[in-house]
């Protein structure tokens, strides 16, 4: 195989995953990562079916369906409470995986984390990549400790926000999609399954809510808004809640549940596609640190996966590395570019509420139904 020693840079789905399917075929790895110490940070996510595909390539799938819980169909609601229709989800993982499973972040990361371990990946937190520079066969690291090291290759995993995506050449940056998002976890009523809610016109509250159960009691919620918070001198519990104002039917529960306790996340909602290459030299990013949406179709996190395994797959075989990642590049865009069109064209609805024409759930529908296949 065309690599054996790899240094990956970013512990989140991305790095983690990206680790435990290159140790998985033999190679050694360290795993760096800014943070000093792990800690349990984030709220829920959906996780799509290809994603548990991936898990369960790596060997963590029992696991992850034991912490979340699994959803078939979506809801789409009206704000006012009305079903606008009942959609099941796309088994984009195979018959034999649920559509989605909703969980808790924290929980599938330290999932990764045990399993990384497991395999002897090597993980050395408060440290960041400080410069590199590639030779003919290898690349070279200084971490921001000054140790210096030689791997077969690099791989970038630092997210959106990557301080290190620009020395690889490329020219795209991360930008604005017009949203901003709250995201919380809170307590559901038995019978709520999964359920999106949809405004009629743009009336000063939130552009669309949802949510997803992550278990028998709770569900991660989140609220598309303006992508500046208001100053409005409201608390963020309060500030939440008049956005969800004008949204009723299982709504009026998850706003009724959003108090002074619960803990709230606000950001601003960016994105970034780079459909050039993904490399140079010996070094080459993945992950959201070239290909970043808006969640609105819930296949952020499985991108990143797929992303960590086929990269996996393409430099473990017999080959030269740069044709090997020049083919996983090749294979990967067309996948990834679908999940950013059709991302991108709903964020445009969400930013027009009302527009004519508009049909989000066959968007969500059509890009979910394109994943099927394997990548």
């Amino acid at each position: 195989m065309s690599v054996r020693n790899v240094l990956i840079v970013g512990a989140g789905f991305t790095g983690l995953t990206t680790a435990i399917a290159l140790a998985q075929r033999g190679v050694a790895v360290t795993l760096v990562d800014k943070n000093q110490a792990w800690a349990r940070v984030g709220h829920g996510l959906t996780i799509q079916g290809n994603a548990l595909r991936v898990f369960r390539e790596i060997g963590v799938i029992d696991e992850v369906l034991a912490v979340g819980q699994a959803e078939n169909a979506v809801t789409l609601y009206f704000a006012d409470g009305r079903v606008m229709a009942e959609m099941p989800t796309p088994r984009t993982g195979g018959d034999d995986l649920p559509a989605t499973i909703g969980a808790l972040r924290p929980d599938l990361h330290e999932i990764l984390v045990r399993r990384a371990a497991e395999l002897g990946v090597e993980i050395r937190l408060g440290r960041e990549l400080a410069s590199f520079e590639n030779r003919a066969d290898a690349a070279v690291s200084v971490l921001s400790d000054g140790t210096t090291e030689t791997w077969d290759a690099i791989v970038i995993a630092e997210g959106i926000k990557s301080q290190t995506r620009a020395t690889l050449g490329i020219a795209e940056d991360r930008r604005p999609t017009g949203l901003g998002i709250w995201r919380a976890v809170t307590s559901r009523t038995p019978e709520m399954t999964g359920g999106i809610a949809y405004p009629m016109s743009d009336d000063g509250g939130a552009y669309k809510v949802g949510y997803t159960p992550v278990s028998a009691d709770q569900c991660y919620i989140f609220v598309l808004c303006r992508p500046e918070r208001a100053d409005n001198g409201l608390p963020d519990w309060q500030e939440v809640r008049r956005l969800m104002a004008n949204f009723h039917g299982p709504f009026d529960h998850l706003r009724d549940s959003i108090d002074e306790n619960t803990f709230l996340n606000f950001q601003e909602i960016e994105w970034i596609f780079v459909e050039g290459p993904w490399h140079r030299g010996r070094v080459i990013a993945l992950g959201e640190t070239v290909h970043a949406v808006p969640p609105l179709i819930a296949q952020g996190a499985a991108q990143c996966v797929e992303d960590a395994l086929l990269f996996a797959e393409h430099v473990t075989q017999d080959g030269d590395f740069e044709t090997q990642v020049q083919e996983f590049h090749a294979r990967r865009i067309p996948r990834v570019k679908g999940v950013v069109d059709a991302s991108m064209q709903l964020a445009e609805w969400e930013l027009h509420p009302g527009t004519p024409g508009a049909d989000p759930g066959r968007v969500m529908g059509g890009a979910l139904m394109a994943l099927v296949p394997a990548p």
